[in-house]
């Protein structure tokens, strides 16, 4: 080949890779902090395992837009200063185009402040309601909040009875933004808290506390807020203690490793959950059947394990993130957070979402069942 002809490949090559065409094969960046190790990878371990699988399976169907999707997640085992490193990180080296993850509330809101900077759309998969509320730009959330776990769990009691309570949450922060909502909504139930204590989510014994609130004039039942293993050993002392008060926890409970850890003494509690924990019982006209049950039997042949409402955040995480990237036609920040505040109709495995401006969740309290763990498994409360 001559060196003209060497010359003119040479120009041809560059102009194509300085082209339109070529820059939409480069793969649209999903950044993911998550706590896949440490206190909290009972979160992070199936959000982290659910993300891989189901962008596999994505870019296995032809992608998004005509690209590939690329994870870049990183471990910050729901740290916040962690989070913090990583979330600059992905932003301004790895450049991604979204960032779904922060399993922690703590976690998710350190990065807040650096998403909203940067323009960055970020769905986040922790659990307290002051990530969405005030509505944050750039800022959304997948999992119901625990102000609405509260509110699922006083309606039960209100149901049976139970206008006495004593709260036990965890110094965290979910637990306390759990504390927080609980104390706020306890009275439009007609629920009186009359007992409350703390405990440290590596704590190895709360039976002091747990005496307390058992020892309390009038108390009828117990409600835990937290998450991770602390909540297993507080049911454990529950059990050690021969405390027959009925057991309610949050949402931050939902998988089955909290059964595992709690073992016998799990009988009876209940929490609210997703229907993903109890999707073969449901009945055949609810529309997330097919949904719920479609996640289950996936994530269950790929990895071997049961499903936990966690992975199922994860999974509507990324098809929400997908769905935004198809309305807007591009990855242009602003078009692509302006798609996600417009889901509407979005059946996932938490429940239909519908996000509006002032609502960057989508869920109502018909999202959450109320579940009752019966013979080590879960069954819908009746």
């Amino acid at each position: 080949m001559s060196k003209f002809m060497l010359r003119m490949t040479g120009i041809a090559l560059a102009a194509f890779a300085l082209s339109p065409g070529a820059h939409a094969q480069a793969p649209i960046k999903i950044g993911s902090p998550l706590a896949v190790t440490g206190g909290a990878s009972f979160l992070g371990d199936p959000e982290l395992k659910t993300l891989q699988l189901y962008i596999e399976k994505i870019n296995g169907e032809g992608g998004v837009l005509g690209r590939k999707l690329e994870l870049v997640s990183y471990d910050d085992g729901g740290a916040p200063d962690k989070a913090i490193g990583f979330t600059k990180r992905l932003i301004e080296e790895d450049k991604v185009d979204i960032i779904v993850g922060g399993s922690t509330t703590g976690a998710t809101m350190a990065m807040v402040p650096l998403v909203e900077k940067a323009g960055i759309p970020f769905i986040s998969l922790a659990g307290a309601v002051v990530i969405i509320e005030p509505v944050k730009k750039w800022v959304f959330k997948t999992p119901h909040t625990d102000r609405m776990a509260a509110e699922k769990v006083f309606e039960d009691m209100k149901k049976r009875g139970l206008t006495k309570i004593g709260l036990l949450s965890e110094n965290s922060g979910f637990g306390q933004s759990g504390k927080k909502e609980a104390l706020a909504v306890a009275g439009k139930y007609g629920i009186q808290i009359v007992a409350e204590e703390m405990y440290g989510p590596k704590d190895a014994d709360v039976t002091t506390q747990l005496t307390k609130i058992k020892n309390t004039a009038g108390v009828q039942a117990i409600f835990v807020f937290g998450f991770g293993s602390g909540p297993a050993v507080v049911t454990k002392n529950i059990g050690q203690l021969g405390i027959t008060l009925p057991h309610y926890e949050s949402h931050g409970v939902a998988s089955e490793e909290y059964i595992k850890l709690s073992g016998k003494a799990a009988e009876g509690v209940r929490l609210p959950a997703a229907a993903l924990l109890v999707a073969e019982v449901l009945p055949n006209s609810d529309p997330q059947k097919p949904v719920v049950m479609g996640y289950s039997k996936t994530y269950k042949d790929r990895y071997k394990q049961d499903v936990s409402t966690f992975g199922g955040h994860a999974y509507d995480g990324l098809m929400i993130a997908v769905a935004a990237f198809k309305r807007a036609g591009s990855t242009d920040p602003a078009k692509v957070r302006d798609a996600i505040e417009q889901t509407r109709g979005f059946i996932g495995t938490g429940g239909v979402v519908n996000m509006s401006a002032t609502d960057h969740m989508g869920l109502d309290l018909s999202a959450f069942r109320m579940l009752e763990i019966r013979n080590g498994t879960w069954t819908l409360a009746k």
